[in-house]
């Protein structure tokens, strides 16, 4: 919902607040980067301003609805408020208050919550609010009897009121907040297509890391079911990063993987991760990746336990980056429903045939070596030379 007239979209930045001067400047050009091009790819058309440690997205009312929802998927922004722009003259102001009351307060309660930070203009905040309130209250006492509530209201005004402009607005819309994408370094994202895997790459292109999205093909043990819904989770997160490159590398992993479950029982599923890293190890030093993303979480499954963490860590020189450690299953569907990852990433597959029966939660390195084939990282290494691209 959006103040009659409404032009533009104000929004707000969290941890980037807390860098240095160097590295803020930084950091608010990637997000103005990456806002334009969050815009462009929705077709979305708006001007992208940063001021006063205030991005602006400056746009017309046919127009705000859309912006703010760009906005509101940007990483880095904390919230967004479609707002109309008025002078930071009192009257002009209260005129605007009374204007978006009379358009969009049909009932319950209200309150106004202004601000002001320009100290020099010659009425505070305090001053602002109480008659703001007035004036909202003479707008709609003939339809209805209004009521003030400033602990819970049911609705808003929002009024912000910066050196030369004031904005007037209605709601702020929570953004993922995090960091621009881009202001850390790109990282490797093991994708399987399950529910935690896509969450976790979220999560870390939250705190800046671009990603490079890996996919392990199983071969029989895993089929088209099974790259097909990693391909459509790793689509879905590319929405969200319009002006970076989502392409997919695929490590062909189908005759290891046969290997394993012919030869090998108890520990099986942690070679297969030793696997997996090694040969994500091998890929990153290629293209100069810095890292591998994850989605394990503490005991979700066996090969999961603290333990078994420890012991197929080992394998890699690079930190593997776990965003979902500690995190329960119900959170981290839920954030795949919010991100658009969890129909896709539930698409029937047989990669469940891998799983040995007897299941390994406490396992030591020196009787896993003594278990797995001689030449598991040697085939890992030969896999990620083997990758190819997969473009989406």
């Amino acid at each position: 919902m959006h103040p009659p007239g409404a032009d533009t979209v104000l929004l707000r930045h969290g941890d980037v607040n807390t860098k240095s001067k160097t590295v803020k400047r930084h950091m608010e050009g990637l997000l103005v980067e990456n806002l334009e091009a969050m815009l462009s790819d929705r077709s979305v058309p708006g001007e992208v301003e940063n001021r006063w440690s205030r991005p602006l997205i400056h746009a017309t009312e046919g127009t705000v609805e859309a912006a703010t929802d760009a906005a509101t998927d940007t990483f880095g922004v904390v919230s967004a408020s479609p707002a109309r722009t008025v002078s930071t003259e009192k009257a002009a102001i209260l005129d605007a208050l009374a204007e978006t009351a009379r358009a969009c307060y049909d009932g319950g309660t209200f309150a106004v919550d202004a601000r002001r930070a320009d100290k020099r203009l010659p009425y505070d905040s305090e001053d602002l609010a109480r008659e703001g309130g007035a004036v909202i209250w003479e707008a709609v006492e003939e339809e209805f009897d209004p009521e003030v509530d400033l602990d819970d209201p049911d609705l808003t005004f929002g009024v912000e009121v910066r050196d030369d402009v004031a904005f007037v607005y209605l709601e702020t819309r929570p953004g993922p907040g995090g960091l621009p994408l881009g202001a850390q370094e790109s990282v490797i994202a093991m994708i399987s297509g399950g529910i935690d895997s896509p969450v976790a790459a979220y999560e870390m292109m939250k705190r800046g890391s671009p990603i490079v999205p890996v996919y392990v093909d199983l071969g029989p043990y895993g089929g088209i079911d099974h790259e097909a819904r990693a391909m459509e989770t790793v689509r879905t997160l590319s929405r969200y990063a319009p002006n970076f490159d989502m392409q997919v590398y695929r490590i062909p992993g189908g005759e290891t993987v046969d290997l394993l479950v012919r030869e090998m029982e108890q520990g099986r599923m942690l070679s297969l991760r030793r696997f997996f890293y090694r040969a994500a190890e091998t890929l990153a030093e290629r293209i100069d990746a810095n890292g591998i993303v994850t989605g394990e979480a503490v005991g979700q499954k066996s090969s999961q336990t603290v333990q078994n963490l420890g012991v197929t860590s080992r394998v890699t020189d690079l930190p593997i980056h776990r965003p979902l450690l500690t995190w329960d299953k119900a959170d981290i569907v839920a954030k795949a429903r919010e991100i658009g990852t969890f129909t896709d990433s539930t698409i029937d597959a047989g990669c469940n045939r891998v799983a040995p029966d007897r299941v390994e939660t406490d396992a030591r390195l020196g009787p896993l070596l003594e278990r797995e084939p001689d030449d598991l990282l040697e085939r890992a290494e030969e896999a990620a030379r083997n990758a190819e691209l997969v473009e989406l």
